[in-house]
């Protein structure tokens, strides 16, 4: 027999959302706010010649710059005035979630609760600012490095570049975290998924431009077509698998009244860290050799070395990406789930693993576990992000066909679906709470 909950679950509908009231206010508040980032995507920044832009792009190619061009909606490529992106705000992220494992000070915030969330973040904020700055001041100077792009170069264009970018970025990181509190699912993620979402047509018109030009083949174009969706259907699997702990709980007695003990399970997801690994390594990774390549042409020639075994598809770029997908899946596994705090909680409750001593062998077993999961899920991670690399380097597939983009897409979707489903779930039970007052009012 079903439980009341999973009742609930099988009464959630579309037809329920329009009862909802609050929950659509918060998806319109969040698609208003998608609109207004689409919006500044369009806005190019000052002092610069738009044909002179285009031409330098031209010549660059595709690559590496498709890469952050599909991650930032295209702001890239129209020397936007959020060009940027949210990539600083995750750079500095990382920085402040590496320094919190190594200092006692920031370890003590973290475990303030709220007021420790809201030091650490004001700190973020800070380092997301002089990330800016110093890549903007990149920008700025490799745009003048490139002929005819700059109308009027000097002191003035690398100031009002520097200060306009940095007034993207931080609007973009306001813009997410009101998403996030007043709309609906995580606003930073979203912003990179309307980029990543923006580009879906300008990329099947170029798949399908290839195919009309004779540069890519009828069975290729299905053959990617097909992998695409079979490619969604075993991230959905990855994402959804999870290993459960049998948790055991022993009788207790209650007054005069003895319970049997229950049984219940500790869900260990396969993927702990989500889509976090990915964003990060390609955030560490493209705006560093974004810059690069802007400085490429009228550079000294080992900058253009560098680039070009940097370059994606390359083996050392891989090797780079898989190293740190790795690095940071262990990483912000650790942060999300301790062996030893969740072993003491079972050990308070009463609660055991079957034929596991509480406590230390608990946590011992745990991480155990969690390590051979994170080990799987790191792999998987690596393999559907090394996908794009090969199809961009041997058969001129567009990004956003590879495995990156569609990770990023269904991890986002399946987020913001579940935390609709949440809603949804708890405003069917006020609805109950409230239809039982009223009857036991009436009684």
């Amino acid at each position: 027999m079903a439980s009341a909950a999973e009742q609930l679950a099988s009464n959630i509908s579309l037809a329920s959302i329009g009862k909802a009231e609050e929950l659509k206010k918060r998806i319109w508040f969040a698609l208003g706010a998608l609109i207004v980032y689409r919006l500044c995507s369009y806005i190019p920044l000052p002092g610069l010649d738009a044909d002179a832009v285009a031409n330098m792009f031209a010549q660059m190619g595709s690559g590496m710059l498709d890469m952050v061009n599909t991650f930032s909606g295209g702001a890239l490529q129209r020397t936007s005035i959020i060009m940027l992106g949210i990539m600083p705000y995750i750079s500095a992220s990382i920085i402040m979630q590496l320094l919190t494992t190594m200092s006692p000070t920031l370890a003590q915030w973290k475990k303030e609760g709220e007021t420790g969330r809201r030091k650490i973040n004001q700190y973020t904020r800070y380092g997301t600012v002089l990330l800016t700055v110093v890549q903007g001041y990149a920008i700025a100077t490799g745009l003048e490095s490139q002929p005819g792009v700059v109308v009027d170069p000097g002191l003035f264009f690398r100031l009002t570049t520097v200060i306009t970018l940095v007034g993207g970025t931080m609007f973009l990181m306001w813009l997410g975290e009101q998403i996030t509190q007043r709309g609906i699912g995580n606003g930073i993620s979203l912003i990179i998924f309307a980029g990543i979402v923006a580009e879906l047509p300008s990329t099947l018109a170029q798949a399908f431009e290839l195919n009309r030009t004779g540069a890519m083949s009828v069975g290729i174009l299905l053959a990617l077509l097909v992998g695409a969706a079979a490619l969604v259907w075993f991230i959905v699997l990855c994402e959804r698998a999870q290993r459960r702990v049998i948790i055991q709980y022993p009788k207790r007695q209650q007054g005069n009244r003895m319970f049997q003990g229950d049984k219940s399970h500790l869900p260990m997801k396969l993927n702990v860290a989500g889509v976090i690994p990915p964003i990060f390594a390609s955030s560490l990774l493209l705006m560093p050799l974004t810059v690069a390549n802007l400085y490429q042409a009228g550079g000294p020639e080992w900058l253009s070395t560098v680039t070009a075994i940097l370059g994606p598809g390359k083996p050392l770029y891989i090797a780079l990406y898989v190293a740190m997908i790795v690095f940071f899946c262990f990483f912000y596994t650790a942060i999300q789930f301790n062996p030893e705090d969740t072993a003491d909680n079972l050990k308070k409750h009463g609660g055991f693993v079957p034929g596991i001593r509480p406590g230390k062998r608990t946590a011992e077993y745990l991480d155990y576990v969690l390590t051979r999961l994170t080990v799987i899920g790191s792999a998987y991670l690596s393999i559907v992000c090394v996908i794009p690399e090969v199809l961009i380097s041997q058969a001129a597939v567009p990004f956003y066909l590879g495995g990156t983009s569609l990770l990023i897409v269904v991890n986002v979707t399946m987020d913001t679906v579940s935390q609709i489903h949440s809603h949804l779930m708890a405003q069917q039970y006020e609805g109950l709470l409230k239809k039982t007052r009223l009857k036991g009012g009436r009684r």
